[in-house]
C-alpha cells in the first residue's frame, strides 16, 4: 500500500517541484541498526524529503531522532509505544496507528464490563512490549485493577523470564495478556500449551494475531476462547472514510503486484495504516510546493547534501512540520488528522475484540465487540458470540481456582481441632497423623476443589502472632487453626468466614421457672407485720369514731356500725 499511495499520486499528477514522486525502501529485519545503516544510505544516496515507517517501535525511536536530526519526518504506520507520543522528544514524529495508551484504555473497560480485578501482563522485553506493560499497568491500577505480575520474555534469548508454569498457576489471577510480536507470540503459547496453562485454567488475551497452522491440531480445543485485541480500520466499525481512495490503491496494487494482492477483504489493517501515513506525507508536500511562501525560489526543495549521512539537511523540514501538525483528511483508514500536542492522530483510532473459535475444519478470529474513541465496547453490526476457555458460554472469573495447584497449609496444634499423633506402621516405620476437625475440613475441600496439600505443623513454642506473620512471609499458603482475628494481624494477612464458632462466655446455674404468685406484693412484710398493721387501722378507726361522732354531722345521721366503718375507712 505504501507502493500504491505513491503510484496514485503520480496518477494524480502530484509533482514536487516539477517531478513526479519517487521512492527508496529499505528492510529492516527487526533490527534497529540494520534500520539506522538503511536510513544512511538512502539519503547519502538521493534527496529524501520523508520517512513512512519504521515498522517497529524500537526502531522508532532510534529513527526519529535520526530524522530530527537530517531535517525529515518520520511518519510510523505501526510503532505503538507510548513514549513516541511525547511531542517534546519526538517532535519530527507522526504516527497513523493508535498508541498503546488508547489500547490500554480500553482493556480498563474491557475489564470492567466483565467485572475482572486483576490479570498477568507478559511482554517481550523492547519498546513495544515495556512501554505497553507500562501504559497498562498505570491505567490498570487508576482503575483498581491489580496487575499480579508483570512477565518478561527474552527476544534475544527467546525465553520467559523465569518458570511460566510456576509463575501463573501459583498466580491468584487467571487473565494473562500477552503482548508480544506475532511471532513471539506463537513461542510463548506454544510453552504454555505443553505445560497446559491454555484452556479452561487461564483467559489469554493477545495483541497480535497468530497463524494456528504453526500448532499441533491436539492443542485446537485449548485455543479456542481466546481474545484478540486489535486496531481496525473506520470500514469495520462503520466509521466515515475514502472509499474511492480505497479502491484506487486496491486497483493500482491488483494491477501492479497482483501476485502479492490478498483481495479486499484480506488486506492487513496496518498496510491500510501504511498507506494514510506515505498519503499524509504526499499531500503535505503539496502544499508546501503550492504556497506562497515557498514560491520565492524554483524549486521548492532545496538540501545540504553530503556523502555523510549525519551532514545530510532537508531545508524546508520546519515549514512541512507545520503543515503536517495541521494536517487533516479522509484516509483509508479513517479520519487521519495530527496537532501540535502529540503525535498521535487526534481521531479515527479502533479496536476490535475477537475471539478464537471453530471455522470449518480449523480456527479463526471471530469478531466479538468493538471499541470507538473512548466510548464502552459494543457489539457490531454483526454479531457473534463469545465462546469462552472450555467451550463455556459464561464469562470467566479471573480469580484463581485451586483445580490442579498444590498449596503448603500451616497447622496449629489444638485439641479438638488439630490433633497430632505419632503413628506406627507394620514395618515399624513412625509417622505423624493429624486428625480433627481441621483436618477433616482440609480434606472435604481437597476431594471439592481438586488441589493438593502439603501439610506443614507450626513448631510448638511458635506463638500464634509468630505463625500469622508467616502466612504474609510466604512460609504458608494458609493456615488453618483457632486463630484470634486482631486489628493488627488483619493488617498483615486476610482471614475468612469463621468456619467454627468459638466464642467466650460466662456460664451460670438456671433459675427454677416459678408460676405466677397474684399475692406476691404481700411478701416484702411478714404475716404478723401485716396484722399488726391491720390491727392499728381498727383500733384507731374505733378512737376516730369515739371523738369525732359527736361533732362530725356525717356521723350523727348514720347507724352506729356505718358510723364505726367510715371512721376507719377515712383513717386508713
Amino acid at each position: 500500500m505504501f507502493k500504491s499511495a505513491i503510484v496514485l499520486s503520480n496518477q494524480h499528477n502530484i509533482k514536487i517541484g516539477g517531478k513526479l514522486i519517487g521512492w527508496k525502501e529499505g528492510l529492516t529485519m527487526g533490527d534497529p541498526m540494520i534500520a539506522l545503516r538503511e536510513t544512511c544510505r538512502s539519503v547519502s544516496e538521493s534527496n529524501i524529503v520523508g520517512i513512512v515507517g519504521p515498522e517497529l517501535s524500537r526502531e522508532a525511536i532510534l529513527i526519529s531522532p535520526l530524522g530530527k536530526l537530517l531535517g525529515l519526518p518520520v511518519i510510523s504506520y505501526s510503532a505503538t509505544d507510548p513514549e513516541l507520543s511525547d511531542v517534546t522528544t519526538y517532535p519530527n514524529f507522526y504516527r497513523t496507528a493508535p498508541s498503546d495508551t488508547i489500547a490500554a484504555a480500553a482493556l480498563v473497560k474491557l475489564f470492567n464490563q466483565f467485572n475482572w480485578t486483576s490479570c498477568v501482563i507478559i511482554y517481550q522485553n523492547d519498546a513495544f512490549g515495556s512501554g505497553a506493560a507500562n501504559a497498562m499497568n498505570n491505567a490498570f491500577n487508576a482503575s483498581n485493577i491489580n496487575v499480579v505480575q508483570l512477565i518478561v520474555y527474552d527476544i534475544v534469548k527467546r525465553t520467559i523470564d523465569g518458570d511460566l508454569k510456576a509463575i501463573l498457576m501459583n498466580s491468584p489471577s487467571r487473565i494473562a495478556i500477552l503482548w508480544a510480536e506475532s511471532s513471539y507470540t506463537s513461542l510463548i503459547l506454544q510453552e504454555a500449551l505443553n505445560s497446559n496453562l491454555v484452556g479452561p485454567l487461564f483467559t489469554w488475551i493477545l495483541s497480535n494475531k497468530i497463524s494456528f497452522d504453526s500448532f499441533n491440531e491436539i492443542y485446537y480445543q485449548n485455543l479456542i476462547g481466546m481474545l484478540l485485541i486489535e486496531p481496525v480500520i473506520g470500514s469495520v466499525i462503520n466509521a466515515p472514510y475514502d472509499f474511492q481512495l480505497l479502491n484506487e490503491a486496491y486497483n493500482i496494487w491488483q494491477n501492479y503486484e497482483n501476485e502479492t494482492y490478498p483481495g479486499s477483504t484480506n488486506v492487513d489493517y496496518y498496510a491500510l495504516f501504511a498507506f494514510d501515513a506515505t498519503w499524509a506525507l504526499i499531500k503535505s508536500l503539496e502544499e508546501l510546493c503550492s504556497s506562497k511562501i515557498n514560491n520565492s525560489s524554483s524549486s521548492c526543495f532545496s538540501f545540504i547534501e553530503s556523502s555523510f549521512c549525519f551532514d545530510f539537511r532537508f531545508n524546508q523540514y520546519d515549514l512541512l512540520s507545520l503543515i503536517l501538525a495541521r494536517a487533516n483528511f479522509f484516509g483509508v483508514s479513517g479520519f487521519v488528522g495530527f496537532s501540535n500536542n502529540t503525535t498521535d492522530r487526534t481521531n479515527g483510532s479502533y479496536y476490535s475484540l475477537k475471539n478464537v473459535q471453530t471455522y470449518l475444519n480449523g480456527l479463526n478470529f471471530v469478531p466479538v465487540l468493538e471499541y470507538v474513541g473512548s466510548e464502552h465496547w459494543r457489539v457490531p453490526v454483526i454479531q457473534n458470540g463469545i465462546i469462552w476457555p472450555g467451550n463455556s458460554l459464561r464469562p470467566p472469573t479471573d480469580r484463581a481456582l485451586l483445580q490442579g495447584v498444590s498449596l503448603r497449609i500451616g497447622l496449629i496444634e489444638s485439641i479438638p481441632f488439630i490433633i497430632v499423633q505419632n503413628v506406627t506402621d507394620e514395618n515399624g516405620r513412625s509417622t505423624v497423623q493429624y486428625t480433627g476437625y481441621g483436618s477433616d475440613l482440609i480434606q472435604l475441600l481437597m476431594d471439592q476443589l481438586n488441589f493438593s496439600a502439603t501439610l506443614i505443623l507450626a513448631p510448638s513454642n511458635q506463638t500464634y502472632t509468630q505463625t500469622v506473620f508467616s502466612v504474609n512471609k510466604g512460609v504458608y499458603d494458609i493456615v488453618i487453626g483457632d486463630v484470634t482475628v486482631t486489628a493488627a494481624r488483619s493488617e498483615v494477612v486476610g482471614f475468612s468466614s469463621p468456619i467454627y464458632d468459638n466464642s467466650l462466655r460466662l456460664v451460670v446455674r438456671q433459675a427454677n421457672n416459678a408460676g405466677i404468685n397474684f399475692f406476691a406484693f404481700l411478701k416484702p412484710f411478714s404475716r404478723r407485720l401485716w396484722g399488726l398493721l391491720l390491727g392499728a387501722c381498727i383500733y384507731a378507726g374505733i378512737l376516730m369514731f369515739i371523738i369525732e361522732r359527736r361533732n362530725n354531722q356525717d356521723l350523727k345521721e348514720r347507724s352506729i356500725i356505718s358510723q364505726l366503718t367510715m371512721s376507719i375507712s377515712n383513717y386508713s
